[in-house]
C-alpha cells in the first residue's frame, strides 16, 4: 500500500514516478474544441498513474470497483491493447483514495440534453465537464461510466508505457527507438536482440513518458473480443478477498442495531442479556445505535438482538399508504422540470382516442448478496479502512471529517464487492465501523449488519407515480403528457456524495422518460419532486427503473388503443426519430421471430428504454402453465456503440435482465409504524433459477459514441414483462410488483 500511496500522490502535467524499482506510466490528453473553463483551449498531456512496470511485470491499477461487472478485465484489455501484452499476464489491482482517479465520465451525463441526439460538440463538452470531476475527488464506480471512462485513458496510458520503454532499450543499445518493435511483454530489436519489460523499468523510470498516438481499430487485437476475466480464478475457488474475507492480527468482530425508524435517536437500552451470552467482549453505545463487538460475527450478531432498545419514534409518515400520499402531494406544487416539451398536449384535435393512465411502483432494497460490512482500524494518528466501495474518496474525507483526522491519515483499501447495485457509493456502513474502531484504539474491528439489518437501513429505491395521458389518432401516436413524482435521488443521494447542495432542473428524475427515443409530435415530460421521507439512493439503473416501466407502458397501451403491433408501432417512431434505437428493435423482431400473434396460452410483450447512453430493446415471453405464469423466453438487444467485451456485455445486459425481473415481480419494501416491514429473502424475493427465462443476448454497434452496458438491461424488463402479461391474459398492469395481480410459476 505504501508504493500505491506513491502513486496516488503523483499526478503532474509531465513527469514519471519510480514504484520500487518500477516505474509508472499514464496520459490523457484532452483536446476540446469547446472552452474548457478551468484551462480554456489548451490541449494537455496529464500523467495520471494507472500502470507500473516492475521486476514482477505490468501491474494495472484500476481505481473501479470490482462488483462482478468485469471491470478489471476489460481495463486491463484497454492496457494490453497498445503495451503489447497479454491481458491475462496483467496484474490489476485496486487503487487507493486519490484525487488522480477522479471518474472523468459521470459529469457528463448531467449535463442538458436527451443524450441520444448530442452533437460531437456536446460529447467534446461533456469531457470538459468530466475533467471538472478530479475536483470533487469524484473516485466513484456507478452509472455505466466504467468503459465510457477508461477507453481513451487506459489505451492512451498502454501507448505511453510502451513507447517509454522502447526508449529506455534504444539509449541502453544505441539505436533508433523506430527500429525497435513490441511483443508480449519485450522489446525486439535489430540482431535478434530481445529486452524484456521489467528489465528496462529502472531505466524507464528516469526517463519523461512518452507520447504516442493510439493505434486504429484495424489493429486491435483485444478490443471488441471475449477477453478471459481476469477475478473469475479466484472467485471460482473461493480465495477472492470480498469484505468479509478481510483478516488482520488481533481482529475483533461487531454487529450493530440501529433505530428502525430513519433519522431518529435512542432513548436507551437494556443490554442485560447480551452482556451474559458468550463471546461478548464489548458493548458500545453509539449514541443513536448500539453495538457489541465479540469473538466473532455470529455470536455479536445474536447478542445485539437480544438488547432491547427504547427508540425514538418517525418523524414521517409511518405507513406505505400515508407515504404515497405525500408523494402524490408533490403533483400539487409546481413542476421541477419540464426537459421535453414538443408541440401541444392541451388541445386533442377532434377524432383523437384519449388514454389516461396511472402507475406506481413501489420503494426497493438493494438486497446485495454480501451485506454491508468494513474492517477498520484506528491509531488515535491513523485510520485504515478495509471494505467493499465504490467510492473510496468519499469514504475516505467521510471518515476523517468524523475522526478529526487529516484525509491524508486514512487509507481505503477496496476489496471485492459482492454486489453494488449502488447501494455502496453511500458511507453509512464504513463509519459505523470507524466509530465502533474509535472505541477501540488500536484494536482492529470488522462490522458485519445481519441481513435484516441490512434490508431495514438501506437507501432505497423511491417510491414512484406516473401520471399520463396520451391519445391515438387514425393509427398514430398523437400525444404524450407524462408527470412523474417522486422522492429526488439527485438532491438526496448526490447530495450525500458530493457534500453539496443540489438544485435546479433534476435531469435524473425523468431520466428514460422525456428522453426516449420516439418522434412523437406531441411530447411533453415533467418531473415533481416529493419531499424527503424515506433515505433513498441510487439502485441500479437509478430513475430510469421506474420511468422506463412508465415510458413503455404508456406506448404500449397506446399501440393497443391504435389497434396496431406493439413491436411494429414503437418502430415507427423509432425510425423517424433515431436509427440506433430502431435497430435494436429490428434486433429483437428477428431474433424472437415476431409476428404479432400469439398461440393460446401463450404471451408475449417488447419495450423499448433509452438510459446511460444506450438504447435497449427486450422481448419477453411467458406461457400459462395450469394458472401460473412462467416466464421462459426474453431475447435482448442494445446498441453500445462499441462493446470493449461482447461476451461480458452480454453478461452485463442478461444479469440487469435479471435484476429487473426480480423487482417487476416481486421487489417492494412497505412501512408499518414508521419502520420497514421485509427483512429477509423469504419476504423479499429474487428471481431463482428455475424461474429464469432462456436469454438470447444481441450486443450491436451502430451508434457513433460509446454507451453504458451495467445499467440499461434492467429499466425494460418490468415493461416487457407487463406487456406480455397483457398479450397473454388481457390484463393491464400498472402497478409493480406483478406478483400482486398474478401467480409465477
Amino acid at each position: 500500500m505504501a508504493s500505491l500511496k506513491k502513486i496516488a500522490r503523483r499526478s503532474f502535467l509531465v513527469g514519471s514516478a519510480a514504484i520500487l524499482g518500477g516505474v509508472a506510466f499514464g496520459t490523457y490528453k484532452y483536446h476540446q474544441p469547446a472552452p474548457n473553463p478551468l484551462e480554456p483551449g489548451k490541449d494537455k498531456a496529464v500523467l495520471n498513474p494507472f500502470v507500473f512496470v516492475d521486476q514482477s511485470g505490468v501491474t494495472l491499477i484500476a481505481p473501479r470497483a470490482e462488483m462482478g461487472q468485469g471491470v478489471r478485465s476489460s481495463w486491463a484489455a484497454l492496457i494490453a491493447e497498445e503495451l503489447d501484452v497479454d491481458p491475462g499476464q496483467v496484474t490489476v489491482i485496486h487503487g487507493p483514495a486519490a484525487k488522480a482517479y477522479y471518474n472523468s465520465a459521470m459529469m457528463a451525463e448531467a449535463l442538458p440534453g436527451r443524450g441520444y441526439n448530442a452533437s460531437d460538440f456536446q460529447h467534446s463538452l461533456g469531457q470538459v465537464v468530466g475533467n471538472f470531476s478530479k475536483f470533487l475527488d469524484l473516485q466513484v464506480t456507478g452509472g455505466s461510466s466504467s468503459m465510457k471512462d477508461g477507453f481513451t485513458r487506459m489505451r492512451l496510458a498502454g501507448a505511453s508505457a510502451r513507447e517509454t520503454l522502447k526508449e529506455a532499450a534504444a539509449q541502453r543499445l544505441g539505436v533508433a527507438r523506430a527500429l525497435l518493435e513490441t511483443k508480449d511483454g519485450q522489446i525486439l530489436a535489430p540482431g535478434g536482440v530481445t529486452l524484456s519489460y521489467s528489465e528496462l523499468a529502472a531505466e524507464a523510470a528516469d526517463i519523461e513518458p512518452q507520447e504516442a498516438e493510439l493505434r486504429p481499430a484495424a489493429q486491435w487485437k483485444y478490443i471488441g473480443k471475449p477477453v478471459p476475466r481476469i477475478d473469475m480464478p479466484a472467485k471460482v475457488t473461493g480465495t477472492a478477498g470480498f469484505g468479509v474475507d478481510t483478516r488482520i492480527d488481533g481482529m475483533k468482530f461487531a454487529a450493530i442495531k440501529q433505530n428502525p425508524h430513519f433519522g431518529a435517536g435512542m432513548r436507551s437500552f437494556d443490554a442485560a442479556a447480551a452482556k451474559e451470552m458468550a463471546g461478548v467482549d464489548e458493548i458500545l453505545d453509539l449514541g443513536d445505535a448500539v453495538a457489541v463487538v465479540g469473538s466473532n460475527t455470529w455470536l455479536a450478531q445474536q447478542a445485539v438482538e437480544a438488547i432491547e432498545v427504547d427508540w425514538e419514534p418517525a418523524s414521517y409518515p409511518e405507513t406505505t399508504d400515508a407515504i404515497f400520499a405525500e408523494i402524490e402531494a408533490a403533483f400539487d406544487g409546481s413542476a421541477n422540470s419540464t426537459l421535453r416539451d414538443d408541440g401541444d398536449v392541451d388541445e386533442l384535435p377532434e377524432g383523437a382516442e384519449l388514454i389516461e393512465a396511472e402507475y406506481r411502483v413501489p420503494y426497493l432494497a438493494h438486497a446485495t448478496m454480501e451485506p454491508m460490512n468494513a474492517t477498520a482500524l484506528y491509531t488515535g494518528d491513523t485510520l485504515e479502512i478495509w471494505a467493499p466501495n465504490q467510492g473510496p474518496t468519499i469514504v475516505q474525507k467521510s471518515a476523517a471529517a468524523l475522526t478529526g483526522l487529516e484525509t491524508e491519515a486514512v487509507t481505503v483499501n477496496t476489496t471485492y464487492l459482492g454486489g453494488g447495485f449502488g447501494r455502496r457509493i453511500e458511507v453509512d456502513y464504513c463509519n459505523r465501523a470507524v466509530q465502533i474502531a474509535q472505541k477501540l484504539k488500536g484494536t482492529p474491528v470488522q462490522l458485519t449488519w445481519s441481513r435484516e439489518e441490512d434490508m431495514r437501513q438501506d437507501y432505497y429505491r423511491p417510491g414512484a407515480i406516473g401520471r399520463y395521458r396520451a391519445a391515438v389518432m387514425d393509427g398514430k401516436a398523437l400525444m404524450v403528457h407524462g408527470k412523474i413524482a417522486a422522492q429526488s435521488t439527485t438532491q438526496e443521494g448526490a447530495g450525500r456524495m458530493l457534500g453539496l447542495p443540489m438544485s435546479g432542473p433534476d435531469k435524473g428524475h425523468v431520466d428514460a422518460a422525456f428522453n426516449q427515443p420516439l418522434a412523437i409530435p406531441n411530447f411533453r415530460v415533467e418531473g415533481y419532486i416529493a419531499k424527503p421521507m424515506i433515505p433513498v439512493g441510487f439502485w441500479r439503473s437509478v430513475a430510469a427503473s421506474f420511468n422506463g416501466f412508465f415510458s413503455d407502458s404508456i406506448i404500449d397501451e397506446m399501440a393497443h388503443k391504435a389497434g396496431r403491433d406493439p413491436l411494429e408501432f414503437r418502430l415507427e417512431l423509432a425510425r423517424a426519430e433515431w436509427a440506433p434505437a430502431a435497430k435494436v428493435l429490428e434486433s429483437v423482431r428477428d431474433m424472437s421471430g415476431w409476428s404479432g400473434k400469439t398461440p393460446e396460452g401463450i404471451g408475449r410483450g417488447v419495450a423499448l428504454v433509452y438510459s446511460f447512453g444506450t438504447p435497449v430493446a427486450q422481448v419477453i415471453e411467458v406461457a400459462d402453465r395450469d394458472g401460473d405464469i412462467a416466464i421462459t423466453k426474453a431475447w435482448i438487444a442494445a446498441d453500445l456503440g462499441l462493446a470493449v467485451d461482447p461476451q461480458n456485455t452480454e453478461a452485463q445486459l442478461f444479469s440487469g435482465l435479471a435484476y429487473g425481473l426480480s423487482a417487476a415481480c416481486f421487489g417492494e419494501i412497505t412501512f408499518e409504524g414508521g419502520a420497514v416491514e421485509q427483512e429477509n429473502f423469504p419476504d423479499y424475493d429474487a428471481m431463482r433459477m428455475p424461474s429464469m427465462p432462456a436469454v438470447e443476448v444481441a450486443v450491436l454497434q451502430n451508434q457513433k459514441h460509446m454507451g453504458g452496458a451495467g445499467e440499461p438491461g434492467t429499466p425494460p424488463a418490468a415493461p416487457a414483462l407487463a406487456n406480455a402479461l397483457f398479450d397473454l391474459t388481457g390484463t393491464r398492469a400498472r402497478e409493480l410488483p406483478l406478483s400482486k395481480r398474478f401467480n409465477f410459476a
